[in-house]
Formats: structure tokens, C-alpha cells, sequence
């Protein structure tokens, strides 16, 4: 079958992180072949796999032999790593594409470059952007579970602080975003790649899309790096991880990469970034006011709840 020929609008280069991946990969890289906006490429880094991720890869790239398909080295440090590396690999172009994270097991529905590439285009050319959009869970078989709509906390700095709400397998990135990405590696290890690209975009003064359409089919299965963030499980899963000291060394490692690329932020969002480190650990009802007063938040009554109780006992 030929190509399909390019529909207008800008080249994206698909970012692909893999690891052990081969059970689902096939799956995920025909749905690339099917999207609707053909002017695309593949850049993966594969980060030591195992299993049969590469061979899987080299049979796609060889019924595709007209299509730019890179296959690269990860560092070999976790899933966060391996798409950092990937996004600053000095052999990626920097030609003003537009970035399109991808996860190894997932399936994309026809219009998901396409979709990402108009909701761009609405904006300058050296607008600095980040799309996200809404999936829908399924089970390993691809059935669905549910759609996986929209946070309520509009898209900000102040929440990115102490949440993501960015699901990283639906991210695209305009070139002026990507260039920042670039500018501003973090130097040591952040918790989540998807959280950082918000974190670091809101913080330099970027706007975050969020389209409300269901984008792809969000596989669930065993191995899972996180997941969906839905449901009992995941909420008794946030909770452990609060009063075991994970979360507060979530957010401590953030603040550190952000410090160290301060110079990236706007003036107000790097006195925040000031303020909380400073206060870190504190306790009490003034922390919970510091934070109120300075608009840091969660999206949901429950989350705020948590946040008011984290800072009363000094969790964060």
C-alpha cells in the first residue's frame, strides 16, 4: 500500500519511548499508518528492551521504507529519562516541526495528529503551546472501560505546581515549546516527562490546549508505568503515596529542576518557585493560607481537601 499523501499543515515527528513493548507495539504503529495528516515521521528511543519491541519496529519500518523511522538508544533510567533524552537527542531536527508524544501500547484513533495539528494552528507560529486531550480507557483487548474526560482546574502554573492533569500519550508540542523543552533540560530526575513539559511550560508563560475530544484508546494492563489516576484503586494509591513522603519528594524534585532552569520562567512564577522551597515542610494553618494566597491548587473538592491536609502537617 503507498503512503498516505501528506493532508497540509505542519510536519510532526511522532516521539515514541519504548521498553518491553512488543506484546501491543504492532497495534500502536499501524494507527500512526492510519492517521488521516500523513506528513509525519517516528523517532523512538528504546531503553533496553528484551522482548521482540525492536524486531516489531524493524518489520514496521520495513513495510514503511518511504517513511523516516529512527530507531535510538535510551539512557536506560525509567520512562521519564528515556522521553526527556529523546526530546533533547542532539541528532532530532530542529526544523519547526510540531511534537507528538507517544506511549508503546496504546492506539490512536485516525484523527489524533490531525486534530493536534489544528488546535495548534490556532495559535502564532511562535507561540509557545502544549496540546493535550481526553482518551478512553480500555481494557488489555482494546474493549473500552469509560472515557477519561477533561480535569476541572483550568490548565495553570499554580496547579502544575502540585498536579499534573496532563495525560503525556495525548501531548503534541508546537516547535516554540519544543524549542524550551530543549533550552531547558532539567539537570537531574523529574518524577513524570508529561508533568515537567507542563510544569515548564506554564512556568515560562506557555498555554496549555486541552482538546475535549477522546483521542485515542488508553490500554490498561499489567504494565501499566502509572496508569489511569480514576477510580477507588487509584485514589487509596494517592493517598499512600502522600503519607509515605513519595508525593512531597515529587514535588521537591520538581521545584529543583525548575530552580535550575529558572532563568526559563517568568519573574512571578519564579518567585513561586522561591516561596515553595523555602517553605517546604512547614506546617500548620499559615501554610495553608501562604499557599491559598498565592492561588496553588488542585482541580476537585477531594484534592483540595488532601492539599489543605498535606500542608497542616507538613507534607509538602
Amino acid at each position: 500500500m503507498p503512503e498516505p499523501a501528506p493532508q497540509g499543515g505542519a510536519h510532526i515527528r511522532i516521539l515514541m519511548g519504548t521498553y518491553n513493548g512488543g506484546r501491543h507495539l504492532r497495534a500502536q504503529l499501524d494507527s500512526f499508518a492510519d492517521q488521516t495528516h500523513g506528513d509525519w515521521s517516528l523517532w523512538v528511543s528504546d531503553d533496553g528492551s528484551q522482548d521482540d519491541t525492536r524486531a516489531v519496529l524493524a518489520g514496521f519500518a520495513a513495510d514503511h521504507p518511504t517513511r523516516q523511522i529512527r530507531l535510538l538508544e535510551g539512557p536506560g533510567q525509567g520512562a521519564a529519562a528515556n522521553f526527556l533524552s529523546l526530546l533533547c537527542h542532539p541528532e532530532l531536527p530542529r526544523d519547526g516541526a510540531v511534537i507528538a508524544l507517544s506511549d508503546q501500547d496504546d492506539v490512536w484513533m485516525p484523527d489524533r495528529l490531525a486534530q493536534a495539528q489544528a488546535h495548534l494552528a490556532r495559535h502564532p507560529a511562535e507561540a509557545c503551546v502544549l496540546y493535550a486531550a481526553n482518551t478512553v480507557l480500555t481494557d488489555p483487548a482494546l474493549t473500552p472501560i469509560r472515557q477519561i474526560r477533561s480535569r476541572g482546574a483550568d490548565p495553570g502554573f499554580e496547579n502544575a505546581l502540585v498536579q499534573n492533569i496532563i495525560a503525556g500519550n495525548t501531548v503534541a508540542l508546537s516547535p516554540a515549546a519544543a524549542d524550551l523543552v530543549r533550552r531547558a533540560t532539567p539537570p537531574g530526575p523529574v518524577p513524570y516527562h508529561d508533568w515537567w513539559l507542563y510544569l515548564l511550560i506554564t512556568g515560562a508563560g506557555g498555554t496549555v490546549v486541552y482538546d475535549r475530544g477522546q483521542r485515542l484508546y488508553y490500554r490498561q494492563h499489567e504494565g501499566n508505568v502509572l496508569g489511569a489516576h480514576r477510580g477507588a484503586r487509584a485514589g487509596l494509591r494517592r493517598i499512600w503515596l502522600s503519607v509515605n513522603g513519595t508525593y512531597r519528594g515529587w514535588v521537591q524534585d520538581n521545584l529543583a529542576a525548575l530552580w535550575a532552569v529558572a532563568e526559563h520562567l517568568t519573574p512571578d512564577h519564579r518567585a513561586q518557585v522561591a516561596r515553595l522551597r523555602a517553605d517546604m515542610g512547614r506546617a500548620g494553618p499559615r501554610r495553608v493560607r501562604a499557599l491559598r494566597e498565592a492561588g496553588i491548587r488542585r482541580d476537585s473538592p477531594a484534592g483540595r481537601a488532601a492539599l489543605t491536609l498535606l500542608a497542616l502537617t507538613g507534607r509538602i
